[in-house]
């Protein structure tokens, strides 16, 4: 190729000529072509250097560009419409920063700018949101006369609005004395990607004020305001104006109201629309699919999933993002690895879901392979992905890995140092949580309200109420920070931990917050282990005012009448809830034995190997007993005789998990389980004494933390 071009060169550089630079395909070409042209010292070489540079930025090569830079420098002053041409050719490519380097150039060289050379140079300021240069070319173009150009009024309009001024984008749009259909898209645009989602609305019915038709980009974006700004009525309004005036809905406007409907929850409607759509593209359904996702109606996302015969990455991803968020880890984990089979290739939003899955599912053999295939595949530097590792760790009861992760990050943020507080919180390692959060302020990073929901947690889990009252003060006055009702319900949960019911309730009464499930929740259970009936039932009911069908609240009522004895107030709680349908969730442990999770339930005898596991059980307890066991039964709160009690504490379902890991022939030497209720007293004096007696560890979660149990001892210090 190269060959045949130079052979051709003499023979056809002619200034009119251009086939020859039509069969320019690569910066290779290029250079020959321009080599010849300098040697053959035609008439008008300028002119073909003017067309060569075009050529150049028509190819894909970056170094291209550069070179049409480098060409179009040593043209003695060029024309203002070839500068022009290509200021457009560079803002319209990958690379809008060459636009700049050409206005620096031309500027430096004194080459002048009409009319035309502003609306790209703002397009690129526009793409790289480089404000300081925008100012700088609003002002020549003031400087020059052109402040009332229309297209040069739009184009500060998307400038300024790309640069976070939407204030200023309105002062130019106020200014204008005629304004097109463009410019209004762009204003109304602007406060959308702003998130000023009413004032949308409030230029839309000026702009209909004004005479002008909205076009299908102007709905888009309006129906797309309504959706974040959970504006239904004005959302179908607008669906009823496009119905009436009978106006084209293209796959846009399907998509933009099919995400509409999702986004204010009116799934109805949504699947109305979409069921009336004579082909389901895939940008419609992955709307359709992720609306129900993100509402949990994950078994109707994936029924839309499954009928759609093109999936991209999106749509992958916004599924198992609907089961991870679902409670569903392991439909999440299952989809991912369905995902790999398919040959579709992840993103950062993807793997982002993923983790959270596997956080949620706590088995640490899949923490690690996903940790192995994140380094593996070139998101391990991602801040996020570091972030979400660290919570991964800790959530499946490895705080080494986690904080291995933390500190080998090449840089940390604000929800890093949370993330890492967190997990030191949940794993009961309160003095490295507070001293990490000292570290930080050493650092000079301002922490932020999840740092300290978690400092707080940490100084819940440990008792410190001194301290955790030192850091609730140090939000307001050091930080600035307000209070949250998260912050709130910590300090409620510090308290009643520690026993300080009446300095709970008087916290209660003090909030500028009405108290919610959660908080009433943690003043309810700690009545019930300190025996506060009162109180407790207070607790209780007003709960259930909030919640009527809140089983927990009721198990626990159930639960303090049952410690007073008062079997008759039993029976009539349980009655309500047979009647309602109401049933106390199930205790449930998992267990993770050479990368398969089991899961057992109380008194479960599903398991392939329950005999030898029932037979296990014998022989720990009979072992333990030796060493001073014996079955508690206060946890046991129904009308039974004690043996009978002493035999049902036996099969709670983490005794049966660490049965199984004990026979398993398990590679790891650490027992991990994890149990979706707080574990109970007599459970955790059996897990402390396996420890010591078996000479294992056992990492336990439980529904609010961790538990590491080792040579008799528990990380919690018995304080849980």
């Amino acid at each position: 190729m190269v060959m045949a071009l130079s052979m051709s060169l003499s023979m056809r550089l002619v200034p009119g000529d251009n086939g020859l630079l039509a069969s320019c395909k690569t910066l290779g070409h290029v250079k020959q072509v321009h080599a010849q042209i300098l040697r053959s010292k035609v008439e008008h070489s300028d002119s073909l250097l003017l067309k060569l540079v075009i050529c150049c930025c028509t190819l894909p090569s970056p170094s291209a560009l550069h070179y049409a830079l480098s060409l179009f420098s040593h043209i003695p002053n060029p024309h203002t419409r070839f500068s022009n041409q290509l200021l457009r050719q560079f803002s319209r490519g990958p690379t809008p920063e060459n636009t700049l380097l050409l206005y620096r150039d031309l500027r430096r060289d004194g080459s002048p700018l009409d009319r035309f050379s502003f609306p790209p140079l703002l397009k690129a300021v526009s793409k790289l949101s480089a404000l300081n240069v925008g100012l700088e070319i609003h002002g020549l173009a003031s400087k020059l006369g052109f402040h009332a150009d229309p297209f040069i009024q739009t184009a500060l309009i998307g400038m300024y609005a790309a640069c976070g001024r939407i204030m200023d984008a309105r002062l130019v749009f106020d200014k204008m004395s005629h304004r097109d259909v463009v410019t209004w898209n762009i204003m109304i645009d602007g406060y959308s990607q702003s998130g000023h989602y009413d004032h949308v609305l409030n230029l839309y019915e000026e702009m209909k004020t004004s005479g002008m038709e909205p076009d299908a980009i102007i709905l888009c974006t309006l129906l797309s305001a309504c959706g974040h700004a959970g504006n239904l009525t004005y959302g179908k309004a607008t669906h009823e104006f496009i119905k009436d005036n009978e106006l084209p809905v293209d796959s846009h406007l399907q998509t933009a109201l099919v995400n509409m409907y999702a986004n204010c929850g009116a799934m109805d409607l949504a699947r109305e629309v979409y069921d009336q759509l004579p082909s389901k593209h895939l940008v419609v359904s992955t709307a359709m699919l992720s609306g129900y996702a993100k509402l949990g109606m994950v078994e109707d996302a994936h029924f839309i999933f499954d009928q759609m015969v093109e999936k991209d990455l999106v749509c992958w991803s916004a599924m198992i993002s609907g089961y991870a968020e679902s409670d569903q880890p392991h439909e999440a984990l299952q989809l991912f690895n369905e995902m790999q089979r398919q040959r579709i290739v992840p993103d950062q939003i993807t793997m982002l879901s993923v983790i959270s899955a596997c956080a949620h599912v706590g088995a640490l053999a899949q923490a690690k392979w996903i940790h192995t295939y994140v380094d593996k595949n070139g998101f391990g530097r991602a801040l996020p992905i570091n972030n979400a590792l660290i919570d991964m760790y800790a959530k499946c009861g490895k705080l080494a890995g986690a904080r291995e992760v933390f500190e080998n990050m090449p840089r940390k943020n604000v929800i890093s140092l949370s993330s890492m507080i967190n997990a030191f919180a949940m794993h009961g390692d309160a003095d490295s949580a507070i001293d990490l959060f000292h570290r930080m302020k050493e650092q000079n990073i301002e922490p932020n309200a999840v740092t300290f929901i978690g400092v707080l947690y940490a100084c819940s889990h440990a008792g410190l109420v001194e301290e955790g009252q030192k850091f609730f003060s140090s939000m307001i006055n050091e930080h600035g920070i307000s209070p949250q009702r998260e912050h709130y319900g910590c300090m409620v949960d510090l308290y009643c931990r520690a026993n300080l019911l009446r300095k709970a309730m008087e916290l209660i009464e003090a909030m500028p917050f009405q108290p919610n499930v959660i908080i009433w929740g943690s003043l309810m259970s700690a009545c019930q282990n300190h025996g506060e009936v009162e109180l407790g039932q207070f607790a209780a009911k007003q709960l259930l005012e909030l919640e009527p069908d809140h089983d927990g609240a009721l198990v626990v009522l159930s639960n303090i009448y049952a410690k007073e004895k008062r079997w008759d107030d039993v029976g009539l709680v349980r009655k309500l809830m047979r009647h309602k349908g109401i049933s106390k969730e199930k205790a449930c442990s998992r267990i993770e034995v050479n990368n398969e999770v089991h899961v057992f339930l109380m008194a479960d005898r599903y398991h392939k190997q329950s005999d030898e596991i029932y037979k296990k059980l014998d022989a720990v307890v009979s072992q333990l007993k030796l060493v001073g066991y014996t079955p508690s039964t206060s946890g046991i709160l129904v009308d039974l005789e004690e043996e009978e009690k002493k035999e049902v504490v036996l099969w709670h379902s983490e005794k049966l998990a660490l049965c199984y890991g004990l026979i398993s022939g398990r590679k790891e030497s650490c027992i991990r389980i994890v149990k979706n209720l707080r574990i109970c007293e007599d459970c955790h004096s059996f897990m402390k004494l396996v420890s010591k007696v078996y000479r294992i560890d056992v990492v336990m979660r439980d529904r609010t933390r961790f538990h590491h149990f080792n040579g008799g001892i528990c990380s919690c210090r018995d304080y849980w």
